[in-house]
């Protein structure tokens, strides 16, 4: 458990592709759409264009965020990309986004999987705490359609294809004139959480492509290249770790669900978080989600949820917003923000 003080999320921002795909658009591929309905509540998704890539879906977020922020790309410090689909495997999808932007900042990729905001947002949250950085840009990514096989019925139709931002700054510094985040009371995390159990770590896995197993034309054919997910195993994973992380930090921070303004989880399935409003009694018009129109976006989930409820004016500052991030690793992040 751990707390950041005087930091605050100053900008948000949030870019989908264009092209929306329905479960009805992907009966040819022998997905059924009242199972991808009734076993997850996903209706469509969103799929990047050919000549668009995770980089380039970093940079609309960015942008966007930028302008919610009031701020310039001149006056970030740090540039961190969460993503588990980057344009290559070097460099960095955070040093492209870098050099397209202008900002003069370190830049690096995280790598959690569908957790890598939370990681993110905490390891900015670190760097400001500590007087390093003045204005960390924070995105989270994934480009999961060309990541997942479109033969696996069972898998393909749960994700689609985004990216959300976040710029992190000293609690004590307001946002700008231009900034939609209300001026307010000092922010914090109030409490967080981050931790892994690797024994789970084959139940979500791309098997080739890195050195213990290289793309050979052989492991290509078997297409080892795509994520593998072990369904089951992840749900009944996801909904223990979701139930005893919230329910630590808030014990932590000594505030109970009543407390809370809202609730931002992953958008993994609607039957995890369903089960995670009914085991932790929370009301379910505090627990947002948008998966029914985007899938799991993996990375880019949470930001994309947050931008969507700072647009609907349902955050203000002072507002106690949890948010949970779980994934492969198997890892998970939980955070309670007095925003």
């Amino acid at each position: 458990m751990g707390r950041i003080g005087g930091i605050q999320i100053a900008g948000i921002g949030s870019y989908v592709p264009t092209k929306v795909v329905t479960n009805e658009d992907l009966a040819a591929l022998g997905c059924d759409s009242d199972w991808i309905v009734r076993r997850t509540g996903i209706k469509e998704r969103r799929h990047a264009a050919a000549d668009e890539f995770t980089s380039d879906m970093c940079y609309e977020a960015a942008i966007k965020c930028l302008q919610s922020a009031g701020t310039t790309a001149a006056e970030v410090d740090l540039v961190l990309v969460a993503t588990m689909t980057p344009d290559y495997p070097s460099p960095s999808t955070a040093c492209y986004l870098q050099n397209r932007l202008g900002a003069v900042a370190p830049a690096m990729d995280l790598n959690a999987a569908c957790a890598g905001f939370m990681y993110a947002l905490l390891t900015a949250g670190q760097f400001v705490a500590a007087g390093n950085s003045q204005c960390a840009l924070v995105v989270g990514t994934d480009l999961m359609s060309r990541s997942v096989d479109p033969n696996d019925v069972k898998t393909y139709p749960l994700f689609g294809d985004g990216a959300g931002a976040v710029i992190i700054t000293p609690s004590s510094k307001s946002p700008g004139p231009d900034s939609n985040l209300a001026k307010g009371n000092a922010s914090e995390i109030v409490s967080y959480q981050l931790c892994s159990e690797g024994w789970g770590a084959d139940m979500l896995r791309v098997s080739a492509g890195g050195t213990r197993r290289p793309l050979t034309p052989e492991a290509y054919a078997r297409g080892e290249q795509y994520l593998a997910m072990d369904g089951r195993g992840v749900f009944k994973w996801a909904v223990r770790v979701i139930d005893e992380s919230i329910e630590q930090v808030l014990e932590d921070a000594g505030v109970c669900a009543d407390d809370l303004k809202l609730v931002v989880m992953h958008q993994a399935n609607e039957r995890i978080l369903d089960s995670a409003v009914a085991g932790l009694k929370l009301p379910s018009e505090k627990v947002l989600m948008n998966l029914d129109r985007y899938g799991n976006t993996s990375a880019a989930s949470i930001p994309l949820v947050l931008d969507e409820a700072m647009q609907a004016g349902r955050i203000e500052r002072g507002d106690l917003v949890l948010l949970c991030g779980f994934g492969a690793g198997l890892s998970w992040g939980t955070a309670l923000l007095r925003w």
